[in-house]
């Protein structure tokens, strides 16, 4: 499972977790750090990303199109990166589980 790390998450998440999540990576790497999110999930969707966010447009998106890409959207507020990072960690497990889900879009965690 490879997550697309989308612009209000800390570039360096794609590094600090590519022991659970090899091959991803974040908007800015891929030139698109001012990518419509219109386009950021049709990358996603093209390329076999999940899309890590805080952006509730992408959970919207999700509700309305379906899957794929599948969406994590990310409900912590104005937090450290390292809490974000711990928190994909913590759910690692789970969030294997969405992802082999051929039914669920999103997932939230908080």
């Amino acid at each position: 499972m490879k997550l697309l790390f989308d612009q209000n998450l800390s570039r360096k998440l794609p590094a600090a977790l590519s022991d659970l999540y090899p091959g991803s990576a974040h908007i800015r790497d891929l030139q698109m750090a001012s990518a419509a999110d219109s386009v950021v999930w049709e990358y996603a969707r093209t390329h076999g990303f999940i899309i890590a966010t805080k952006d509730s447009w992408f959970y919207q998106t999700s509700l309305v199109a379906g899957h794929p890409p599948k969406v994590i959207w990310i409900r912590t507020g104005n937090c450290p990166s390292r809490r974000i990072e711990d928190l994909l960690r913590r759910n690692a497990i789970r969030l294997q589980a969405f992802a082999a889900d051929g039914v669920a879009a999103f997932i939230v965690l908080a």
